[in-house]
């Protein structure tokens, strides 16, 4: 997955879209426990995510692969398939 648009929303959680159309919700909460995660309690570090195209990463060092996000995000809409087109 490659990740086209990043959008850091309240809560934690970070609005998706792929290259491929489809487009969903990450919630970081569950990293926040996690050493290199610590710094994004602080929402104002949170919101500086940067988009790295296959990964996410922020100032912290904290990053998070776009395998990692593919594999528990909750996607919300698909790209429209081309034979519906």
């Amino acid at each position: 997955m490659r990740i086209i648009k990043l959008t850091p929303l309240p809560d934690w959680i970070l609005s998706i879209v792929a290259a491929d159309g489809r487009h969903g919700i990450f919630d970081v909460k569950p990293y926040l426990e996690l050493e290199a995660f610590n710094a994004l309690r602080d929402h104002h570090q949170f919101v500086n995510v940067l988009n790295g195209g296959y990964f996410v990463e922020w100032e912290c060092g904290a990053d998070l692969s776009a395998d990692t996000i593919e594999a528990r995000w909750k996607v919300s809409g698909e790209a429209p398939s081309k034979a519906a087109a």
